[in-house]
């Protein structure tokens, strides 16, 4: 009995907050499509602003408050590869708007060609069709070409959301590559329980939960090479590991 009642919050809790969601995104879909009109680095800083707003009313109106630690550590004039973990769908409203700066992500193409949500979701990524070689080296370049914008660039090294009980997946290069190729520094973050309000295997339900986000110092990749790109990857990966399992059952 305790377990259907449970269902049944969580069925109505995931409605409340689709809906609020659909609502609130209508109401920023404009300013979001005039953003596009501007050139870079210009229409992410816009964007930026109107994504906070956003997400700075909708979050905590579903109960799921956002709380940042180590923004200190962006120093003001630089800009960085951020890497972050990622465990659910939730982790992109979040990331994108509390990175202390503006920045551009990696996205698949394929959630673009969602009605609506594909203008805004297309103005924050840089997109990429992962079956196609193609596709995969202009993303790159197109990386390179925001990071020399002075944008941040939101990467998730995973790949995709973390459908295991480890505490991160193996990482992919491309995160580690172009930040050696533009010798930019890295900043590792972690974002903790938005599993627990929307995870891999949830379908119909949600929970309320505050989310932590964590950044990290940075790492220097001055000096390093593409030879460089396979230790480089492994040192980010045993660092945000170990900070993972430290700081879980904290916040």
């Amino acid at each position: 009995m305790k377990s259907t009642i449970k269902n049944i919050v969580e069925r109505i809790y995931f409605i409340y907050a689709i809906l609020l969601f659909v609502s609130t995104m209508l109401l920023v879909l404009l300013p979001v499509w005039l953003t596009t009109l501007f050139k870079e680095p210009l229409a992410s800083k816009l964007l930026r602003i109107v994504f906070r707003i956003w997400m700075g009313i909708f979050l905590p109106l579903i109960g799921c408050p956002v709380i940042r630690r180590g923004k200190e550590n962006f120093e003001q004039g630089k800009n960085y590869v951020v890497v972050l973990n990622h465990n659910s769908l939730v982790d992109i409203p979040v990331s994108s708007p509390w990175i202390p700066g503006p920045n551009k992500t990696l996205a698949k193409v394929e959630m673009a060609k969602i009605p609506l949500f594909g203008i805004i979701y297309k103005a924050g990524s840089i997109l990429v069709d992962r079956k196609s070689r193609k596709s995969r080296l202009e993303s790159y370049g197109k990386m390179q070409q925001m990071l020399e914008q002075h944008l941040h660039l939101c990467l998730y090294p995973e790949g995709t959301r973390n459908k295991t009980d480890e505490p991160l997946q193996p990482f992919f290069d491309g995160a580690f590559s172009v930040a050696i190729k533009t010798q930019k520094d890295i900043i590792p973050g972690l974002i903790f329980n938005t599993k627990k309000i929307y995870g891999p295997e949830d379908k119909l339900t949600a929970r309320p939960c505050p989310i932590h986000i964590h950044f990290l110092e940075p790492i220097s990749t001055r000096g390093l090479t593409a030879g460089d790109t396979q230790a480089l990857k492994e040192k980010v990966f045993n660092l945000m590991k170990n900070y993972y399992l430290a700081h879980k059952d904290n916040v």
